[in-house]
């Protein structure tokens, strides 16, 4: 069943607003189960207790409420993840069917960027939008000028408007508002003045908008074909649910490191994963407790010098590196490396996955996978892809993290590799082989080994999208596909970037993530039998989190 998300925005937030959202709160329950909820709230707010004695989904105010506005307005970019969070909290326990997001109220704090705030949060929840803006003391040229600018600024979260409704409008001035307004092409509702502080006003506020507002025209409008924009904070919140949704177990090997145990405690916390925490099992809680946190009990904890486990794994390590010669005392000293017996657990079969990399190098990540877990059949290398989440959707960025100057063939490998990557978290891949030449524009053996591989590609997945030699600015910009890439269905719309070499991979990817803020999460190692996940060094929480939960996801 797919939920009827909508936002009401408005410029001022004032009495009007209130009026509206009443009304399509009452014209919502008509038809769904209609959750309510507010991202942001004072502590004085008396309108959300109003809403929710017309609500029928039996959310208390805790529920319904996102966030303390004093909160939001310390760290509004900070404040995002935790009101989509929220969100989908009140709306898993009242499994409503919609759901009414009313944003912020008027403010005695004038917050010039409140406005672009709750444009934010509609597209974090990805709901459709009501526009709520008074006409009392604007012209007729300032309220379509305040219309057009809050759609405009609607759009520029990647929203949709669904309709608007001009407050404060008298009723003589109707008409004219609405063919005022008619240029925008969205429904135009028109409502008189009508006061709204308190809940004793209800019932005067709820026969205004409906003397003017028909129950269905408003359902009518929810019917607006809607691509949602996907924000990070949305994707982030994707991640955790798709992981929790079916639970793993991934192996933590770096179990004493603080950001290692406060990522651990929010992911047991929520049950999102299970979690072997390689380390002292006293020690390690001792810190957590140090720490303020209470859900690390929840993790198996695993000694390196347990025998019971040490015992199959020597065995299976001597087995697995026969060939090499390896001894028991030779398994044993490589055991003592935490990355090692970690990778191990993985390929005994007591973990699906493996993320290290906060404290060591990609290289120890990387090799004892290498050695033991090995590539998938028919896979001859691995590579490392970034999940890269922009403004309002999600793109794959490869190799960046492993493969220093692939050949055609590798080059390959790694688009296909990625493709379906891509697909794992609901991406439709349509592939750019990056180059410094857009379709034969430019020449060079450099130029040549991309469009090599794009034939070996188009060879090994005729259905793949797929373009190259491109270069970025044509993969990326319509505009610029226009001109360069002429007639090219693929060019303008590449959403897997694969790059001709791990300088550019690397050098890209953190150039795109510092310059325009993307999200970056990852590296993702593409092409091994088991999900195994590294870090940077200089990883957050957050970070963590979100390579555990799409380590799960891979092992799903």
């Amino acid at each position: 069943m797919t939920t009827k998300n909508i936002y009401i925005a408005s410029p001022e937030g004032a009495n009007g607003r209130n009026v509206v959202a009443y009304g399509v709160l009452k014209a919502l329950t008509t038809k769904y189960k209609t959750a309510v909820f507010r991202p942001a709230v004072s502590n004085h707010d008396q309108f959300t207790p109003v809403l929710l004695g017309a609500s029928n989904a039996g959310l208390g105010v805790a529920l319904s409420t996102g966030l303390d506005i004093h909160t939001v307005r310390r760290d509004k970019e900070g404040a995002r993840g935790d009101i989509v969070t929220a969100f989908h909290d009140a709306m898993n326990v009242s499994r409503a069917e919609a759901a009414l997001i009313v944003g912020t109220d008027k403010s005695h704090v004038n917050d010039p960027t409140a406005y672009e705030f709750n444009a934010n949060i509609a597209a974090d929840l990805q709901a459709g939008v009501f526009l709520a803006v008074c006409t009392i003391d604007r012209w007729p040229d300032e309220l379509r000028d305040t219309v057009q600018l809050s759609i405009e600024g609607m759009e520029a979260a990647g929203n949709k408007v669904l309709g608007i409704f001009v407050t404060g409008c008298e009723p003589r001035h109707a008409v004219f508002v609405k063919n005022s307004l008619a240029e925008f092409g969205l429904p135009v509702w028109t409502i008189p003045q009508t006061p709204f502080t308190e809940a004793s006003q209800a019932d005067a506020a709820l026969a205004a908008f409906q003397a003017n507002v028909p129950t269905e025209e408003v359902l009518r409008a929810l019917d607006a074909d809607i691509e949602f924009p996907v924000t990070s904070y949305n994707f982030q919140h994707s991640l955790l649910g798709r992981a929790k949704a079916n639970k793993k177990t991934i192996v933590l090997p770096e179990g004493e490191e603080d950001r290692i145990i406060k990522a651990a405690d929010y992911l047991l916390e929520r049950e999102i994963v299970n979690l072997i925490i390689i380390g002292d099992k006293e020690r390690i809680l001792a810190r957590g407790r140090e720490l303020g946190l209470n859900s690390l009990g929840k993790a198996r904890f695993q000694a390196k010098d347990d025998e019971n486990v040490l015992v199959p794994m020597v065995a299976k390590l001597c087995e697995l590196r026969a060939k090499k010669g390896m001894t028991e005392e030779q398994a044993r000293k490589q055991l003592a490396d935490a990355s090692y017996f970690g990778t191990m657990l993985v390929v005994l079969g007591y973990a699906d996955g493996l993320v290290s990399g906060a404290v060591n190098s990609t290289a120890n990540t990387v090799r004892p996978a290498l050695q033991v877990i090995k590539t998938k059949p028919g896979q001859k290398l691995v590579s490392g892809a970034f999940l890269m989440c922009f403004k309002d959707h999600v793109a794959v960025f490869s190799d960046c993290a492993i493969n220093l100057n692939p050949d055609a063939e590798q080059l390959a490998e790694i688009a296909l590799q990625s493709a379906e990557t891509a697909r794992a978290f609901g991406i439709e891949p349509k592939v750019g082989m990056l180059s410094y030449s857009t379709l034969g524009s430019g020449k060079g053996p450099d130029v040549d080994v991309v469009e090599e591989a794009t034939r070996l590609v188009r060879e090994k997945a005729p259905d793949l999208p797929v373009v190259g030699s491109i270069q970025f600015d044509a993969a990326w910009s319509p505009t610029v596909a226009a001109t360069k890439a002429k007639g090219n269905d693929v060019a303008g719309h590449v959403n897997v970037f694969v790059f001709p070499d791990l300088c550019a991979g690397n050098i890209g990817y953190k150039a795109v993530q510092r310059s325009s803020g993307a999200l970056a999460i990852g590296p993702v190692l593409q092409g091994l039998n088991k999900p195994v996940n590294d870090l940077s060094r200089g990883a957050l929480v957050q970070d963590i989190i979100n390579t555990v939960a799409l380590t799960a996801i891979e092992a799903q």
